[in-house]
């Protein structure tokens, strides 16, 4: 099994999301859903020089509690920045929940260096996917996975790649941005898996995690986005995590395989911009609400994956998508099952949202999480209510800033 690792445009994706789903659907044999209304425009992100008193305070204090929180673990800010964040000693490799740091270090994640990030692909034995096949369904066909349309702000803007330094080297993964109920219109969250931010058992959190947006908005090559200025690259700019949370389950019991934290492998951020004030949400135009009480695979319908698989044959530069009806995927008696989809998509793809549509909105159900060594299906962990109070913990004590 593969843990799978100026102003702004305007954004279309609530539109374009529903559309691609409700092709899916009618080919599918099912009832295809009304388009949603095109959001409308043009967001604007503001400068440096534009930061009120109170928000240019904000930041300061943010900064100095992140450089107390270092502190703390006996890592000095400074030094951090100029690369001690590469030191992987076990010892100092940060895991419990509360330990979580992610300093913004400016200019890291330029072009060339998101371009040579790897997938953290992982492969189990296609026998591990039949620990519990009475309360697993078949296996489904696979599923071809096809390009996104570019421009992606006008297809799937709130859809992008996670960045992340791991002991392995550079790595992605993908991910949603979400509403925030707390600050309507003005989320900075963005959902993906837990093994795309912390190593599970293994280890603990990844370090300079970032999120970018519609990556490589235009699905340039690799020698077209060598060449392309560095707004198509990053047209909403590059978010950090200044939070980060996963379940319990996933940093007790997450493993290079998935292992038994795979039904729990989720995760919250948290994002700030590395340059200029404005919410992600505002920026990016649109963010998608999570739905945490969707019904069981029979009466669920279509659900659609999106990402940017990295693996072979893909090169993670270009966004894909597949939809499918899901089964259920059981690994071991007493876990929760997971939803499964017929998908083509490889590492890389990792944390990307899947999504389904009801009165004409698109909802957010999972995440990729696993698959098999012949990428054959994609699956993702059953949202509930213990996801739900991760959710809320985040939107309620760093949902704010």
């Amino acid at each position: 099994m593969r843990s799978l690792h100026g102003p702004s445009r305007p954004l279309l994706a609530a539109a374009s999301l529903t559309a691609a789903l409700a092709l899916a659907l009618t080919a599918c044999g099912g009832e295809t859903p009304a388009a949603g209304p095109k959001p409308a425009a043009e967001g604007r992100e503001s400068g440096p020089g534009e930061e009120s008193g109170k928000e240019a305070g904000d930041r300061a204090q943010a900064a100095e509690d992140l450089a107390d929180r270092l502190k703390k673990h006996g890592i000095d800010a400074e030094q951090w920045k100029d690369g001690a964040w590469k030191d992987w000693d076990r010892d100092d490799w940060l895991r419990e929940a509360k330990d979580f740091v992610n300093p913004v270090i400016k200019g890291l994640w330029k072009p060339g260096r998101m371009r040579g990030a790897e997938d953290p692909g992982r492969t189990v034995a296609t026998k591990d996917t039949a620990a519990d096949q009475e309360q697993s369904d078949p296996a489904p066909r696979a599923v071809p996975a096809e390009r996104e349309k570019t421009p992606y702000h006008d297809h799937a803007a709130p859809v992008g790649k996670v960045f992340f330094d791991s002991p392995a080297g550079s790595m992605v993964c993908s991910a949603t941005v979400v509403k925030d109920p707390r600050n309507p219109g003005r989320s900075n969250l963005v959902w993906t898996a837990g093994h795309c931010v912390h190593a599970g058992a293994e280890g603990g959190w990844y370090r300079n995690i970032a999120f970018v947006p519609s990556y490589n908005d235009l699905g340039e090559d690799a020698a077209g986005l060598a060449a392309a200025a560095p707004r198509e690259a990053a047209p909403y700019g590059t978010w950090w995590a200044d939070w980060a949370a996963t379940s319990n389950e996933w940093i007790g019991q997450g493993a290079e395989k998935g292992g038994a934290g795979a039904p729990y492998d989720y995760a919250v951020l948290h994002v700030k911009p590395e340059s200029g004030t404005t919410s992600l949400e505002e920026t990016v135009g649109d963010a998608l609400e999570v739905d945490f009480r969707a019904p069981g695979t029979e009466r669920l319908g279509t659900l659609g994956a999106w990402g940017y698989p990295a693996g072979p044959p893909y090169d993670g530069l270009l966004m894909h998508r597949c939809a499918d009806r899901p089964g259920r995927l059981s690994l071991a008696a007493g876990q929760p099952s997971m939803y499964r989809i017929g998908c083509t998509m490889t590492g890389g793809s990792s944390g990307g949202g899947w999504f389904r549509e009801e009165g004409g909105k698109t909802l957010l159900v999972s995440n990729t999480s696993i698959g098999p060594a012949d990428n054959t299906w994609l699956a993702g962990p059953q949202l509930g209510r213990q996801a739900e109070r991760l959710f809320d913990l985040m939107s309620r004590t760093h949902g704010t800033g």
